[in-house]
């Protein structure tokens, strides 16, 4: 319970964090997005004047209970073979499949891991299609099975 109110706090915190782009990286092509400390002599940035741009402090930290999880409140562990989940944690820990393994050995990760109970975060598609398709072969069984009945009366 506790977890869930700080996963929901560090997302409202998420909401309002600015964020912290590179001195005057707006007015030159050259000079990247990505943030570095700014170092000049009169900079209004290095000082932390009203006029500079936010620079990151640790007063924008997230909650420290719930630094690094996933946001359905998991612990992330990249997988690459079966293996690779032997001491690990259906409760504590998510499972993603590694992105450079091929379909055979990617089927055979995911099939031990549901086997296990883990919560797989990169299946490939969402839970909400997931139910589609179950529901959608169900229903294709079972008209399959109506029409096999139909085929014996005649």
């Amino acid at each position: 319970m506790e977890q869930k109110r700080m996963i929901e706090l560090r997302k409202r915190m998420n909401k309002r964090r600015p964020s912290f782009r590179r001195v005057e990286s707006w007015r030159y092509k050259r000079v990247k997005d990505s943030w570095r400390k700014a170092r000049g002599i009169d900079s209004q940035t290095r000082k932390k004047t009203k006029t500079g741009v936010k620079s990151p402090s640790v007063g924008y930290r997230g909650p420290k209970k719930v630094r690094g999880l996933h946001p359905s409140g998991y612990e992330e562990v990249r997988v690459h073979n079966i293996d690779d989940m032997k001491g690990l944690n259906n409760r504590k820990h998510a499972i993603k499949v590694s992105t450079r393994l091929g379909v055979k050995k990617r089927i055979s990760v995911i099939d031990y891991a549901q086997s296990r109970g883990f919560k797989v975060l990169n299946l490939g598609i969402s839970q909400s299609e997931m139910e589609h398709l179950e529901t959608a072969l169900e229903s294709s069984v079972t008209d399959l099975e109506d029409e096999e009945l139909f085929e014996d009366e005649d």
